[in-house]
């Protein structure tokens, strides 16, 4: 798993780069605030419920969540599952909120 900052993820989406981005967040916290990332919450990822994510396995993932714990977890679970290239949100939006929505 590789990491990358809020701030260099906000360059590559500013950028309009193509991304995988995932919020493995809950529904209601997406609701609450969200960068426009597919919406696959963990439990979805750990039952193996994530049909969404087919075909990316040798793709670049990049998974965030609230803090970064959630998407770390997702992370690894889904390098065990045969992912070869997933990357964490350092901060998840916590950061996100705090560098950009003042």
């Amino acid at each position: 798993m590789k990491s990358i900052s809020v701030e260099q993820l906000k360059q590559r989406m500013d950028a309009g780069e193509k991304l995988h981005l995932i919020d493995v967040r809950e529904p209601s916290e997406y609701q609450e605030f969200n960068i426009g990332a597919q919406l696959i919450p963990l439990g979805k990822i750990q039952s193996m419920q994530a049909d969404e994510l087919d075909g990316l396995e040798n793709e670049e993932i990049i998974i965030h969540c609230r803090s970064g714990k959630r998407s770390a977890t997702a992370a690894l679970f889904l390098e065990s599952q045969g992912f070869t290239n997933t990357v964490n949100v350092e901060g998840g939006m916590l950061a996100w909120q705090e560098k950009f929505a003042k």
